[in-house]
């Protein structure tokens, strides 16, 4: 038993590392940010529709959850893209860095969407996530616009998520992702068309490398490690599930240290405020649970 248990949490790290290497593979990746996140999510669209099929799922749902996952469908698109062109215009580990100050936002739009009040200690760790983003502006003023879009795709990933959590209530998992890629690709296609590039024979001319690396990103970075991501929960709690994903920033700033020692390589103090970044995360997520596991308790007793 208790090797099947850790056989589980090993497959987690597996899938947090495979998310850290998303961003490894932005980098690798020559086309733009825009071209890339089309590709990226037409590919696994395709890829989720034969999972469905295989799998014999049914996929009928109403007008109203087909707008729904449309707009989550664009807002992942947007995460997307400034998440791969903050890469571009600065690089991994700040990328990765502001994408871990979403527990900021998250404590702000959480109470909106829930209706509730905003709690005294996430705005004490949200006071803490932007110092730990002003450490890293005030240490990199080079990478400010690698910031700013890290900022913005951030923002728009826990726009996702908070909004995502009230789908898989009521719906498949994988019936509202195979719809918000659908609903990305529509998207992405009408603001490339009305930006003046068109889908012809130099849009779909791409080195073989590239179509490689985004084979790769499609497919087992997105198809297969949101499927991947959804079933390990019938092993394990959502909470250490979601903590782990804390550790994707973690794991890629390590890859890319590694991977690329001369652009990744920053200052002291940027390291200061990535690493006070990620700990207020952590320490938001293990609260999260105590405060959770507090409530459920008292329930029990009365």
């Amino acid at each position: 038993m208790q090797n099947v248990k850790l056989k589980h949490y090993l497959y987690l790290h597996f899938l947090v590392i495979i998310a850290g290497f998303t961003a490894i593979l932005g980098k690798e990746i020559t086309i733009g940010a825009l071209d890339l996140v089309w590709y990226r999510m037409a590919i696994a669209a395709i890829l989720m529709f034969i999972y469905i099929k295989i799998i014999k799922l049914k996929i009928n749902i109403s007008k109203k959850s087909f707008l729904q996952f449309s707009i989550a469908g664009v807002l992942i698109a947007l995460h997307w893209i400034t998440f791969f062109e903050a890469i571009n215009q600065a690089n991994v580990s700040i990328a990765l860095a502001m994408f871990s100050s979403g527990a900021f936002f998250a404590s702000f739009i959480e109470p909106i969407f829930f209706k509730r009040k905003i709690l005294g200690y996430e705005m004490l760790f949200g006071i803490c996530v932007v110092i730990g983003v002003l450490l890293i502006t005030s240490s990199e003023m080079i990478y400010l616009n690698g910031i700013v879009l890290g900022l913005f795709s951030a923002l728009f990933s826990t726009l996702f998520a908070v909004i995502n959590g009230r789908f898989i209530e009521q719906h498949s998992a994988t019936i509202i992702s195979f719809y918000e890629f659908i609903s990305g690709v529509f998207f992405l296609t009408i603001f490339i068309l009305l930006s003046g590039k068109n889908f012809n024979a130099e849009f779909f001319t791409l080195s073989n490398k590239d179509w490689l690396f985004l084979f790769i990103l499609a497919s087992i970075c997105t198809a297969y490690a949101f499927i991947g991501s959804v079933d390990v929960m019938r092993y394990i709690s959502p909470f250490t599930v979601i903590l782990s994903y804390n550790l994707e920033p973690i794991y890629g700033i390590g890859m890319a240290l590694m991977l690329y020692p001369d652009s990744e390589k920053m200052s002291p103090q940027f390291y200061v405020g990535a690493t006070l970044i990620l700990l207020t995360v952590l320490f938001d997520a293990v609260f999260k649970n105590y405060k959770h596991r507090k409530s459920l308790a008292a329930k029990i007793k009365d």
